[in-house]
């Protein structure tokens, strides 16, 4: 049995990332345009400014459909360059 066998999200589920780069107006914006390729049903989404405001982290509710698309999302996230993290 390999990583590949065992899910540990039962599908469709809830699913929320938190996403995190330097503060920018359009920042959330960017955020959601890129999970709305990937997900149609987004729940709520919420920013929240560092303490020193240099960095942002933008939440976002998602109604997660598989593996394969939560994969895809996090690659798209993680690989822009606007974006630091990815939770």
């Amino acid at each position: 049995m390999n990583d590949e066998d065992i899910d540990l999200f039962d599908f469709p589920c809830e699913f929320s990332l938190k996403v995190m780069g330097k503060s920018a107006d359009d920042f959330e914006v960017l955020i959601v345009k890129i999970v709305r390729r990937h997900c149609q049903d987004l729940g709520a989404v919420t920013t929240r400014s560092s303490k020193g405001g240099k960095y942002m982290s933008v939440t976002v509710a998602i109604t997660a459909q598989s593996r394969i698309q939560l994969d895809a999302l996090y690659t798209e996230l993680s690989g822009h360059e606007r974006v630091v993290m990815v939770l």
